[in-house]
């Protein structure tokens, strides 16, 4: 298979699902909804969603274990989300007040909803209890504010990892011990359902190790009377955006002269990773399932970007094209805070699609793409990309698997702008139909 190489490095073609390349293949969609909404605008997909709740529940289901997929609401902000996880029976990770009251209004039970976070407010304390959400312990001083509400109230322990001791989150072994011998004493108030953890990274062997120490932990719990069900495994399944070898091509060759003004980033997203999303989780359930299953302990967990991979794109009219020497700047209606990984000191590597491309008289162009704007470093895309002609106003850039924490984690208003509305697509009578997510 030929390799197409632009003259500023490799292409960095998306893997894209069916749906959206059938969207995107459409002659009129797109541009029907540019029109409508008038400016930049995200597409999302319940159903790839639930397709992706469904495979991390059958992989519970595989492993013979019980537990709860919970979407880790901060991924992505749109009500469609939780439309599905009410509909399969999923929950939902939230670590605010406004989250947990949006995920109760879109039907979420308050027993299908865990509270995550750090030293959470009164008011949202007070609301899960109310509610018999699962709430996350992260201090001494937390678990006993929670105490003082005076509702009964269900808890798990977070545990400080003890590959990152530096972490602000979780109770280190001292703490942990003194939390067990209080929820120990407040049994007639607090149901201790077990234990939590998030890693960073994405590798699975962490995760199996952590995980298998804390069954011992949840059943030197129960000796003590404590509830002790559960084990929540966190967040961080990876996710593949590239093709195995155009990723580590990109890696073997990464110059920062294929960028705008050879500007250096210190890290990158890993692009391409195996095993991921539900077959992630399956290698750790391949691992430490049968103790989960022999013990009758639940496996909790919070994917996020996980869940939402390949459930939606964004789309940025083009406004204007000019020339900066041997390349070109697209500029786009929107912001790039609507491309989250560029505030993060890094890069949306997946590249950007034109719109629709056709040309018989064109050439090639390569070109970076900035956003609308009076900011020098606002840039959707520092890479050089190579365009099959000049970009056009009036024409739509597609910058594709933009669900997960890229729509709207860094989202603003700034130049009073406003916010790119959500799209949800569904398929009807062999045509697809739109309407806004109104959340």
């Amino acid at each position: 298979m030929a390799v197409t190489v632009s003259a500023t490095g490799p292409a960095l073609p998306a893997i894209q699902s069916d749906w959206a390349l059938r969207a995107q293949a459409d002659p009129r969609l797109l541009a029907d909804i540019a029109r409508a909404v008038s400016g930049p605008f995200h597409v999302i997909n319940p159903d790839g969603f639930g397709d992706n709740l469904a495979a991390f529940k059958a992989a519970l289901g595989a492993a013979g274990v019980d537990g709860q997929i919970y979407y880790g609401k901060k991924a992505n902000k749109a009500g469609a989300w939780l439309d599905e996880c009410a509909r399969y029976d999923g929950g939902v990770d939230v670590a605010s007040a406004p989250e947990l009251i949006h995920a109760l209004a879109h039907g979420i039970r308050g027993e299908d909803i865990v509270v995550t976070g750090a030293a959470k407010a009164d008011r949202l304390l007070w609301l899960a209890s109310r509610h018999r959400c699962l709430i996350a312990i992260d201090s001494l001083d937390e678990l006993d504010r929670l105490i003082d509400i005076g509702v009964r109230v269900r808890i798990l322990l977070r545990v400080l990892p003890e590959a990152d001791p530096d972490s602000r989150f979780g109770l280190d072994p001292e703490q942990l011990a003194r939390a067990v011998d209080r929820c120990a004493q407040a049994l007639d108030t607090v149901t201790m359902d077990g234990f939590s953890f998030h890693l960073n990274g994405y590798q699975v062997a962490p995760r199996v190790e952590l995980a298998d120490r804390l069954v011992d932990a949840c059943v030197a719990a129960r000796a003590r009377g404590l509830a002790a069900t559960s084990i929540s495994i966190g967040g961080g399944f990876a996710c593949s955006y590239l093709e195995s070898a155009d990723w580590q091509r990109f890696r073997d060759g990464y110059r920062p002269d294929w960028f705008h003004s050879g500007i250096r980033f210190a890290k990158f997203y890993p692009y391409h990773q195996s095993p991921a999303g539900a077959r992630m989780l399956a290698a750790i359930l391949g691992e430490v399932g049968r103790r989960f299953a022999a013990t009758s302990t639940r496996l909790l967990c919070e994917p996020g970007r996980a869940l939402l991979d390949q459930a939606g794109f964004s789309v940025f009219p083009v406004q204007g094209f000019k020339w900066r020497g041997d390349h070109g700047v697209v500029t786009v209606a929107g912001l790039s805070m609507s491309l989250s990984e560029q505030w993060k000191g890094s890069e949306f590597l997946p590249e950007p699609i034109l719109w629709q491309a056709n040309s018989d008289t064109d050439s090639p162009v390569t070109a970076f793409v900035g956003g609308a704007s009076c900011l020098e470093y606002d840039v959707l895309t520092w890479r050089k990309i190579t365009f099959p002609r000049p970009p056009r106003h009036g024409d739509l850039l597609i910058y594709p698997n933009t669900a997960g924490y890229q729509m709207d984690k860094n989202e603003s208003e700034f130049h009073q702008l406003p916010l790119p509305p959500k799209v949800r697509l569904r398929e009807h009578d062999g045509r697809y139909v739109w309407t806004l997510d109104t959340n």
